[in-house]
């Protein structure tokens, strides 16, 4: 339940980024640049990525975000395979993102992960 929690709470904070930004006139590819940017950001404070790690987890979350734009729009009528091609999305950024964190990075991500969805469960 948390992580669907947690899902949630990440896909709202990249939709407001998302509204933030300027939009493109395009396919939306800047959007979604911009979105994987303040993710990445968001990722890189709270586990102290290096260099190389901010890099490589820029494009893991270019690459979800793209993949998920990508169901919403193919599985629009079908909420049912959405919702079960969205966790199976989420499962697999989140079993790549531990891949390239240290021991003590995801540690601290985990923390803050869990500090998030603490937050959310006072409201």
């Amino acid at each position: 339940m948390k992580k669907a929690y947690f899902f949630a709470c990440l896909m709202a904070v990249m939709q407001g980024v998302a509204l933030a930004s300027p939009k493109s006139e395009g396919d939306g590819t800047t959007s979604i640049k911009a979105r994987a940017t303040a993710l990445t950001r968001t990722i890189a404070e709270k586990a102290r990525l290096d260099e190389g790690q901010y890099l490589r987890v820029k494009q893991l979350n270019t690459q979800m975000l793209t993949e998920m734009e990508d169901l919403k729009s193919r599985l629009a009528g079908d909420p049912a395979a959405l919702d079960q091609r969205m966790a199976d999305a989420q499962a697999k950024y989140e079993a790549d993102l531990m891949s390239l964190l240290r021991p003590n990075q995801v540690a601290m991500y985990q923390q803050a992960r869990t500090s998030m969805t603490a937050l959310g469960d006072k409201h």
